[in-house]
C-alpha cells in the first residue's frame, strides 16, 4: 500500500491485492494515518490495484470514511474492479460513497 502526494488539493491511497479480515486492521491503520495526517480536505483511494476484498475490507473502508467525515474531509475511492464494485452494490453503499471511474474522475470533481 502506498501514498502520493499528487496535488496540493488531494492524497491518493492505493491499497494491494487482497483487502481481507487477514489484513483488514492493519488496512485500516494505514488509512486512519493518512486521514488525520492530511493538511488537505480530500483523500482518494485508488483501489486499481485491489483484486479482492471481504466484509472486512469494506468495514474497513466504512470506518475510515466516517474518520473523514468526522474531520470534515472528501472521500473518494475509484477503480473498482466489477466484483469489489457489486459489493457496494449489494449493500447500497454506492449511495454513501463517492465512487469514481478513475483517478481523473476524481480529480475533475476536485478542481471544480
Amino acid at each position: 500500500m502506498s501514498s502520493t502526494q499528487l496535488r496540493t488539493k488531494y492524497k491518493t491511497f492505493r491499497p494491494e491485492g487482497f483487502l481481507s479480515a487477514a489484513n483488514a486492521s492493519e488496512f485500516l491503520e494505514r488509512l486512519t494515518v493518512e486521514i488525520k495526517a492530511s493538511v488537505d480536505s480530500a483523500l482518494l483511494v485508488n483501489m486499481e490495484a485491489v483484486e479482492f476484498m471481504d466484509s472486512a475490507g469494506l468495514m474497513a473502508l466504512i470506518k475510515a470514511f466516517r474518520l473523514a467525515e468526522n474531520l470534515g474531509h472528501r472521500f473518494g475511492i475509484c477503480s473498482l474492479a466489477p466484483s469489489v464494485r457489486m459489493m457496494f452494490e449489494l449493500t447500497q453503499l454506492d449511495k454513501a460513497f463517492e465512487i469514481f471511474e478513475d483517478q481523473t474522475a476524481f480529480q475533475a470533481s476536485v478542481d471544480r
